[in-house]
């Protein structure tokens, strides 16, 4: 591995990067360890089980599908990967550890979590396995229910094979008759429909047991009456996933939002990338006939393989209809209320109170309602002249959205950045989009070659000696029922820069707007990636003439090879860095020589870390933001996003000394990397108090247990990291 100090090697060394694809693939075994963890409450295995599954239905939709494309498609990648993996190379590798894991999820299921839940008294029966009581209640949930939305297909020249559905689950059969309509042997399919309970509840004699069948067992049960006349010769079930990435750029429209709408209808016929079928049919020509009409690679001689063989359930998504079952609390995390974020008070004026002090909001420990509150009061308030707001990821019933509608409505000048790009919640924004744009809002859906990914809300409001701006900006999306699901980090605040900036970001998303010289927000694409490269070159500056120094990073994603190259050289010269990512990470750390004083470690908990925090310098130096942006070319480049400096002393403290040290000191969740890539979770030494941090934010009980003051921070605390995990001087190897 080259490690020379002159910094232009680096980013064409690919030894020196982890391969983005199988880095997320390493996060998301991360999510299936703790659905193995039986110390997680059952029904919180259940789901990690679950979220396993629909984040690797959007790696193949997403990631897989434009690796897929750079193979055997024109195009080349928008960011070539720095490890110097080809994308073949990449599919066959992807491919192989896919199957790894997905072989490992189903033995969790089957050998650890499902005789958890027959102890319980929940059992999943076959329904061969049913008593006369059963299949009389089974029965009539199929001719109630199922049987009227049920569309048996038969597949010929005259019947042309239906176009699957994008991750729809399917029953295909090979059919026999020996007289009658139709040919002597068919191939024929039903769609299993999603608007059906997967676990049908088949009943029980035993006071707290339950038992479910599958709904495609009951629908393969009853083949022969959908197809009359025709005896089942064999049958299987299967699902496949589709390229469902929104291409946009290189189309012209003068409506972007009707070009949208029509992607969406095209999402579902998208190119097949996988095909999982059931293992426990005997005959695999059922298969065989779908995988060579939707010509997917088999694994076979220089190909990689697209076919996966499940022993057990196909998508395991269905597992949430188990978690939200009503009642268990034994059985789930325990239930929390977040409480009002320090700085307000219920029932008080929220203008007043940030207009008298910036107020940070850490979510989902403290509430989302007054980011709610902002808004709805902003639409009821006289003295309300505007309101500007951004929405990437909105709710079905979005109270913001509502608030906007209210204000304009109102007569109040109301302006909705909507991005219609948001992958996946491009349903629920044109929705919203179209109510808006009804009811009077200005809506603007930013740029057809950038995403707004921006989190800004800002209200205009006469004061009566004149005009002044309140400001909200996030780390996380405008949505109360992901701001219960992730943590993020906001901030109030009516600061005059701070808002002007507000307002020049607002100007470049509506009207292209350049040229404002920014005050204190530090925006994408303009110059986010140039600054956070100088200000990690200021640190290396700083420990290179022997002061203090420090750099902290939490964030979703470290891809960009520029800034890994700047973390490095910082390494090199002594800076102790500390990074926190979510899930992908291309940065070796602890590598000699490279990176031996950067430590990773990712918290994989109950809440989907989500929350944006960088720090540079040691604490009575340290410069701090937070932001919507992680450290990727796309949100460098391809995205509108914001960086904003936390200033105020109090809050900068709170970063500081409560929540940064909490991700550090974890020994309960977090996992450490090995420079090899890999991660390893951290478990308490002996005598060692076990650490959590999200139990520590929800419970709030003043300081993390255990802290050291190395791992605090502060001046001595910084002195003593940087001189404990000081390298060797350059050039001396």
């Amino acid at each position: 591995m080259t490690t020379s100090d002159d910094p232009a090697g680096i980013t064409d060394t690919p030894d020196c990067f982890i391969n983005r694809e199988l880095s997320w693939l390493d996060f998301n075994l991360r999510v299936l360890e703790e659905a193995e963890n039986a110390a997680n409450p059952l029904m919180e295995r259940l789901k990690f089980l679950a979220i396993f599954s629909s984040n690797l239905d959007e790696f193949f939709m997403v990631r897989v599908s434009g690796v897929r494309e750079q193979a055997f498609g024109e195009s080349a990648p928008q960011d070539t990967p720095p490890d110097g993996t080809g994308p073949l190379e990449q599919l066959r590798r992807i491919a192989d550890r896919t199957q790894e894991l997905v072989a490992r999820q189903y033995r969790c299921l089957e050998e650890s979590i499902a005789p958890a839940m027959v102890a319980e008294g929940f059992q999943l029966v076959r329904y061969g396995d049913l008593d006369e009581q059963q299949l009389a209640r089974v029965d009539r949930f199929f001719t109630e229910r199922a049987l009227p939305i049920l569309t048996p297909m038969a597949v010929d020249p005259a019947h042309p094979s239906p176009r699957y559905h994008n991750r729809g689950l399917y029953i295909g059969a090979q059919l026999e008759q020996e007289k009658g309509l139709g040919p002597k042997r068919l191939f024929a399919v039903v769609q299993v429909p999603q608007v059906l309970p997967r676990f049908v509840n088949v009943g029980c004699d035993i006071p707290g047991q339950h038992r479910f069948v599958l709904l495609e067992d009951l629908v393969a049960a009853r083949l022969s009456q959908l197809f009359g006349g025709f005896t089942v010769l064999s049958w299987t079930t299967f699902r496949i996933t589709r390229d469902s990435d929104l291409e946009l750029l290189e189309q012209e429209s003068d409506d972007m939002l009707k070009l949208i709408e029509e992607r969406l209808k095209a999402r579902q016929r998208g190119q097949a990338v996988r095909i999982e079928v059931s293992a426990r049919s005997a005959d695999d020509s059922v298969a065989r006939t779908i995988i060579e009409d939707e010509q997917l690679h088999d694994g076979r001689g220089e190909s990689y393989g697209e076919v996966y063989r499940i022993e057990g359930p196909l998508d395991l998504t269905c597992l949430w209809e188990l978690h939200k079952l009503p009642g268990y609390p034994l059985l789930h995390d325990p239930p929390f209320t977040p409480r009002m974020p320090r700085g307000l008070r219920r029932g008080d004026d929220l203008f007043a109170e940030i207009a008298s002090h910036d107020v940070l909001l850490h979510h989902p420990y403290e509430s989302f309602d007054p980011v709610v509150e902002f808004v709805t009061r902003a639409a009821a308030d006289p003295r309300v002249l505007a309101i500007k707001q951004t929405l990437y990821r909105t709710s079905g019933d979005s109270p913001i959205s509502r608030a906007l509608i209210a204000a304009a409505e109102s007569g109040k000048h109301v302006t909705a950045l909507v991005e219609l790009k948001a992958r996946f919640d491009e349903a629920n924004n044109v929705s919203w989009a179209r109510q808006m744009e009804r009811a009077g809002v200005h809506v603007v859906f930013g740029f057809l070659d950038l995403k707004t990914h921006c989190k800004l809300s800002m209200v205009v409001r006469n004061e009566g000696h004149g005009l002044r701006r309140y400001v909200h900006l996030g780390t996380g999306n405008y949505n109360p029922t992901t701001a219960l699901l992730y943590t993020d980090l906001g901030l109030f605040t009516a600061d005059e820069q701070i808002a002007e900036d507000a307002s020049a970001v607002f100007n470049l998303l509506t009207g292209y707007s350049q040229g404002h010289r920014w005050r204190k927000l530090i925006v994408a694409p303009n110059d986010l990636h140039r600054r956070t490269i100088e200000l990690i070159d200021e640190q290396t500056e700083r420990a290179r003439s022997g002061r203090p120094s420090r750099i902290f990073a939490k964030l979703n994603s470290l891809v960009d090879p520029h800034v890994i190259e700047a973390l490095y050289r910082a390494s090199r010269a002594g800076v102790p860095i500390d990074i926190v990512p979510r899930g992908i990470c291309s940065l070796r750390a602890g590598v000699p020589g490279l990176s031996e004083t950067i430590r990773v470690r990712s918290v994989i908990d109950r809440f989907l870390e989500h929350s944006r925090i960088y720090i540079f310098g040691p604490d009575e130096d340290a410069k701090v933001y937070i932001s919507s942006a992680d450290w990727m070319p796309r949100n460098f480049f391809r995205r509108v996003e914001i960086m904003v400096p936390i200033e105020t002393p109090a809050l900068v403290t709170r970063i500081l000394r409560e929540i940064v040290p909490a991700y550090l000191a974890d020994n309960t969740r977090a996992r450490v990397m090995a420079p090899d890539g890999s991660f390893r979770l951290i478990q308490p030494a002996a005598g060692e108090a076990p650490v959590r941090c999200q139990t520590y934010f929800l419970d709030e009980k003043g300081e993390p247990p255990a802290l050291t003051d190395a791992v605090r921070g502060g001046s001595g605390g910084v002195e003593a990291t940087t001189a404990a995990r000081r390298p060797r001087r350059p050039g001396r190897r």
